[in-house]
């Protein structure tokens, strides 16, 4: 395991468990009173076991594993959405947070208004946003759009501004979980660029992906999930060629 000098993410043993009904209930009026007599029963699902995870300053981790291997899960646990059931979770730095592409925004609110609400999530004033509002609008590609409520836009336009957002202001740690999957060619060249800007500038990422492509350029290691457990961890090309022999 690496050493934890200059570590920014530590996980110890870190698990994550889920309660799963046992049995099918078609209203919420039977949820209800079975819950009132607790007759209702519950399985356990293990969604996260055992993780040990040392990321330190400036290192880009890709995190790869098939569909419910549980990497968004734990990139949930890293940004504090969810606690661990067992083990432990260190983070040291500013996290922007890319895990759904609706998360922090509110559907009704126009794309100003969410730059503003996400701004306040993250911790910045209100005076910052407002003087970089134009700026994230512009890279975001969005000035002709940004009056009307975000329910009205693509899953694209989605995510041309929530990147936009979580990357301005140069986070410690950026977390991008499948986002980058949609979107046009040209958008997604400019999205590269700009964390490539940020990796030489020493932030820290964890880029959860299918493309084996986008983890050999952009990660320096990975980390290989599959059913809550972990396969390999290492250098990004080693560890990506295992998962593809495997499921090749």
């Amino acid at each position: 395991m690496p050493s934890e000098q200059d570590a920014v993410i530590v996980l110890k043993q870190a698990t994550v468990r889920y309660n799963k009904a046992s049995e099918k209930i078609d209203n919420v009026k039977e949820y209800v009173i079975k819950l009132a007599k607790r007759q209702l029963l519950f399985q356990e699902f293990i969604a996260l076991r055992d993780v040990d995870l040392t990321v330190r300053h400036g290192e880009s981790w890709g995190i790869i594993g098939r569909n419910g291997a549980g990497k968004s899960t734990m990139m949930k646990l890293i940004c504090g959405i969810l606690a661990p059931y067992k083990g432990t979770v260190s983070v040291q730095g500013r996290i922007a947070p890319m895990i759904e592409l609706s998360a922090g925004f509110d559907s009704r609110l126009t794309a100003k208004e969410n730059i503003m609400l996400n701004g306040a999530i993250l911790g910045h004033s209100r005076s910052e946003m407002r003087e970089n509002i134009q700026s994230i609008l512009d890279f975001a590609e969005l000035n002709d759009f940004s009056d009307i409520p975000i329910k009205n836009y693509s899953s694209g336009m989605y995510a041309r501004l929530g990147f936009s957002i979580a990357t301005f202001f140069k986070p410690d740690i950026l977390i991008l979980d499948e986002v980058m999957a949609v979107g046009d060619a040209a958008f997604k060249k400019k999205c590269n660029k700009r964390i490539d800007e940020m990796l030489d500038a020493q932030t820290t990422l964890l880029f959860v992906s299918h493309s084996g492509s986008s983890i050999r350029r952009m990660c320096q290691k990975a980390l290989w999930l599959d059913h809550g457990n972990v396969v390999m961890q290492g250098e990004s090309g080693e560890v990506y060629g295992e998962y593809e022999k495997m499921y090749s």
